[in-house]
C-alpha cells in the first residue's frame, strides 16, 4: 500500500517538497523505502497528490510531486468537544474523532475531569496519522484546553451542540453542529444548569447504557455521522 503523508506546504505538480525527520524515519527504517518509491501527499487545502521519493537520508526526505490524485472536498464539519481524559484515553478520543471525519477538536475542562492538562503537540501528531491513514484530505483542527464556562460562552449561537447527558429520555443526536461529551462521573448538577440554559444545546441520549467517557464520544459521532447524507 502506498503510504500517505502530510505534509505543511502548497503541492503542485513538478514541485519538490521537504518532508520532515520522523517521515524520513518511517520511510527508510520501518517501511524501509526507497528513492524512486511512490507515497501519497496532502496539505488539507490542495486536495492529494501523487509523488516518489526523490531523496532520502537519516533524517531528510525530498519527495517530487507529479499529479493530483483527488481535487479538495469539503468534509463533514462536526466538532467534537470532550472533557479530558486520562492520556490513554485521551489519545483514544482523539485518534477515533479523526477517523469519524470531525473537523475541530476541543478538550474540555470541567469539575469532574480527570486531567488538567494536554500534550497537544502528541494529540497533533496522533491527528495526523489518523487523517493519513483513513485517508482523509484535512487534519481536524485541535483546539487548546478550555473550561466548559469558555466553551459555551465561545459557541456560535447558530450551531446546535448536542450534549450527550447520562439517564435523560432526549433523542439520539442529531445534526451537522457538534457534540458534547461530559468527564467520568458525568457532569455536575451546576454544569447541567447551564448546559440547560444555553439555547443551542440540544440534551440527547446515547441509549439506556452508561458508557465510559470515550465510548460516548466515539457512539456519539457514529450516531451523528449515520444521519448524514454522503
Amino acid at each position: 500500500m502506498i503510504p500517505r503523508l502530510f505534509v505543511s506546504t502548497d503541492l503542485h505538480a513538478g514541485q519538490t517538497v521537504n518532508g520532515s525527520a520522523n517521515q524520513a524515519h518511517y520511510l527508510k527504517n520501518v517501511l524501509r523505502h526507497a528513492p524512486g518509491d511512490s507515497v501519497c501527499l496532502f496539505n488539507g487545502q490542495d486536495g492529494e497528490f501523487a509523488a516518489h521519493i526523490a531523496d532520502l537520508r537519516k533524517t531528510t526526505v525530498t519527495f517530487r510531486v507529479t499529479t493530483q490524485t483527488r481535487p479538495q472536498a469539503p468534509e463533514a464539519g462536526v466538532w467534537l468537544a470532550f472533557c479530558l481524559l486520562k492520556r490513554d484515553a485521551t489519545d483514544l478520543v482523539v485518534q477515533k474523532a479523526t477517523e469519524l471525519a470531525v473537523s475541530a477538536i476541543l478538550p474540555i475542562l470541567s469539575n469532574r475531569t480527570n486531567a488538567v492538562s494536554a500534550n497537544l503537540d502528541r494529540l497533533r501528531a496522533i491527528a495526523t496519522e489518523a487523517a493519513e491513514q483513513s485517508e482523509r484530505l484535512t487534519v481536524p483542527v485541535l483546539h487548546a484546553p478550555q473550561t466548559l464556562a469558555a466553551l459555551l460562552a465561545k459557541w456560535p449561537p447558530d450551531r446546535t451542540l448536542a450534549a450527550a447527558i447520562e439517564r435523560t429520555e432526549a433523542a439520539a443526536p442529531h445534526g451537522q453542529g457538534g457534540l458534547l461529551v461530559g468527564p467520568e462521573g458525568g457532569f455536575s448538577a451546576g454544569e447541567l444548569d447551564a448546559l440547560r440554559a444555553a439555547p443551542f444545546i440540544q440534551a440527547v441520549s446515547l441509549g439506556p447504557r452508561i458508557l465510559r467517557a470515550e465510548t460516548a464520544a466515539i457512539a456519539g459521532l457514529a450516531l451523528l455521522l449515520a444521519r448524514r447524507s454522503w
